[in-house]
């Protein structure tokens, strides 16, 4: 029995811009940050954690895309995320000196580039993802 299409936008979770300021900056702000803190800190015991963390950020990535409106959308707060996060890792890696820090590329600045250009792509997709389900729903 095909879903009735008002039960099934309903079931999406609410778009990024209809949430509560203080929720916006955690999922927007404080998630990605506290997220490369945690990838960085993992860079320090080995760079398997550090990669996988790295695949569980683009699968974030997505998620967060996910609460947009399109792949426009999606692609900028990818762009963002995909820089906090990078913030999130180098920051963690210039207090603590991470021991596996030769696994980033050089200059270090060249990581804001790859990973925000993964967050776009990632946050697209996601975006695309949602409006893709919003029509067809």
């Amino acid at each position: 029995m095909p879903a009735d299409r008002s039960t099934s936008k309903s079931r999406l979770p609410p778009l990024l811009r209809d949430r509560p300021t203080p929720v916006i900056i955690v999922l927007a702000g404080v998630i990605p940050v506290a997220f490369g803190v945690l990838t960085g800190f993992a860079l320090d015991q080995s760079a398997a954690a550090y990669f996988i963390l790295l695949a569980l950020a683009a699968i974030g990535g997505i998620g967060a895309g996910f609460d947009h409106d399109g792949a426009g959308e999606g692609a900028r707060r990818g762009l963002v995320g995909g820089v906090l996060f990078t913030a999130g890792i180098l920051g963690t890696n210039e207090v603590i000196g991470a021991a596996h820090a030769d696994e980033l590329p050089h200059p270090n600045v060249l990581l804001f580039v790859i990973n925000g250009a993964f967050g776009v792509l990632f946050g697209a997709l996601g975006g695309r993802l949602r409006a893709r389900r919003t029509h067809v729903a």
